[in-house]
């Protein structure tokens, strides 16, 4: 199969949960069909977002885990095929398809129809999957065991907590002092304790990782790549954070000194304060980045393509005294990326890498960029921004190939949305550049992408299927409303997959 970042290709950008389905979310069963779809128009990269089990807010990129995979993509069907569920039970999880997916109710539904499979799984004797179940358990071991007690803890320690349910609760703030601060008697106490729970959970990872690699295997058997984000931070309500204290920025109480974030700009006024921990980068360097090589290496193995996001945060990142409450009174602490991507060049090869190289890049950033050969990344929406000074650098006919080029990215509104809500100078610069009214903006974008000179092309489903504003994925610096966009089931319709083909063939993608 060619490399997409060294050869002309397209793609479109779409996350598992927003497939169509009848369980209140997309999950893994919507795959197959999708990957046909990819094919049947001529693509070749299908980008998603990051897989791990969502926290506070639903967010991909605040999971419990960077290496888990979130339990409400699991298919359903697929475990009633297997023995170890029944219609009837498996009903009590549906839901009426909507536009969007109600988190609370998929996950009050789900999990538990999940923990009884798990306990089915458990329970039987059958030496092929015993013995597949196990080795799953070993190849995982660095990962799945901290994860697993991690997540059996928080649901011991939020049930027993008095709280608001409006509340986040994180590990560090309600756990009990010692199994919060990995005293090794705490550890073995709870292991002993939660086992038959640590156990089921770790059969729903074993759910999950078989079918997502069913799915990675399909897709390259199409000649499909597949295309994850990796989050520069991870979630302070995490088991990273908390099987690994030493790697970021705590005090004496396990609270984060500093959090990151970025400066005001084209997406928030006050700038964004994430709230992730930031890096202890001398423990990690003094290590030769071991938890990072883990951490590309895990990714690596389920997807075919890496996009960092934020990779400036490599050369330097926006640390905000944790006392703050917004990202204004910030500063920039160097962070060193030149040292980090070797390492992982020395440990794990060539990873095919592309930097999300968006907001303040600086000099730096680049010279990290073009070290590594890593594509950089380009968004059309960006270039017809009036008061944007570095507009121009988003226009098509400024790209080199080492370049992947969107029309819009999960962070963005809709083609069509974007559109609609511009001003009246964005618009015009926009029909200047073009030569004529557009009719149908979104397949103007469309054909400016695949036209460009980058190798790589991705589109958005939603700008595919010419939708506005009620799509969006996310907004940034919002917490509410976020993650939840439900394709409509008819997105395979012929005359779309048509033109789509005939534009990709047409641009030599």
């Amino acid at each position: 199969m060619d490399n997409p970042l060294a050869t002309r290709s397209s793609g479109v950008l779409l996350h598992p949960t927003s497939f169509p389905g009848p369980y209140g979310i997309g999950d893994l069963s919507g795959c197959i069909p999708f990957i046909d779809f990819l094919v049947a128009s001529g693509q070749k990269v299908w980008q998603i977002l990051p897989l791990g089990p969502t926290g506070y807010g639903d967010s991909p990129y605040a999971s419990f885990s960077s290496f888990a995979g979130n339990p409400l993509l699991i298919d359903l069907d697929r475990l009633i095929e297997s023995g170890l569920l029944n219609e009837k039970e498996v009903r009590k999880a549906k839901a009426p398809t909507d536009v969007r997916v109600d988190y609370g109710r998929v996950i009050d539904r789900k999990l538990p129809i999940l923990r009884k499979s798990a306990i089915r799984f458990l329970a039987v004797t059958d030496s092929v999957n015993r013995n597949e179940f196990e080795q799953f358990c070993e190849t995982h071991q660095n990962w799945l065991e901290d994860y697993s007690l991690f997540i059996c803890l928080k649901q011991h320690f939020d049930a027993r907590a008095d709280e608001s349910p409006d509340t986040c609760l994180v590990w560090n703030q309600i756990w009990d002092l010692d199994i919060k601060r990995r005293d090794p008697a705490a550890l073995a106490k709870w292991r002993s304790r939660l086992q038959e729970e640590i156990l089921q959970q770790k059969a729903i990872q074993f759910f999950f990782y078989q079918q997502w690699l069913e799915v990675k295997d399909y897709a390259n058997s199409q000649g499909v790549s597949i295309l994850g984000d990796l989050p520069i931070f991870v979630a302070l309500d995490s088991a990273d954070v908390w099987a690994n204290p030493d790697v970021f920025h705590l005090d004496e109480n396990l609270q984060p000194t500093f959090v990151a974030g970025v400066p005001p700009d084209y997406f928030s006024k006050t700038g964004q304060r994430w709230g992730n921990p930031t890096y202890n980068w001398a423990h990690l360097a003094a290590d030769d980045f071991r938890w990072w090589n883990r951490r590309v290496e895990g990714t690596r193995y389920l997807v075919d393509i890496i996009r960092i996001d934020h990779f400036r945060g490599f050369a330097a990142n926006w640390s905000i005294p944790a006392d703050q409450p917004t990202a204004e009174n910030g500063h920039w602490s160097p962070a060193p990326g030149m040292e980090l991507f070797e390492s992982i060049k020395q440990n794990l090869g060539e990873v095919p890498i592309i930097a999300e190289d968006l907001g303040v890049i600086t000099s730096d950033v680049d010279a990290l960029r073009q070290r590594f050969q890593f594509p950089g990344m380009r968004v059309l929406q960006f270039a017809f921004d009036e008061a944007e000074e570095r507009s121009r650098w988003f226009l098509p006919h400024n790209y080199d190939k080492n370049t992947v080029v969107y029309t819009g990215t999960h962070d963005n509104d809709s083609v069509i949305g974007w559109h609609e809500s511009s001003n009246q100078g964005e618009k015009q610069k926009f029909e200047d550049y073009l030569g004529h009214r557009p009719d149908q903006v979104n397949w103007e974008f469309i054909r400016m992408a695949l036209g460009s000179a980058a190798n790589l092309s991705i589109i958005p489903m939603q700008d595919f299927l010419g939708l506005g504003s009620e799509s969006r994925m996310n907004t940034p610096s919002t917490t509410n409303g976020n993650w939840s966009w439900q394709m409509p089931d008819d997105y395979n319709r012929p005359d779309l997959v048509d033109r789509l083909r005939l534009m990709t063939e047409l641009y030599d993608r």
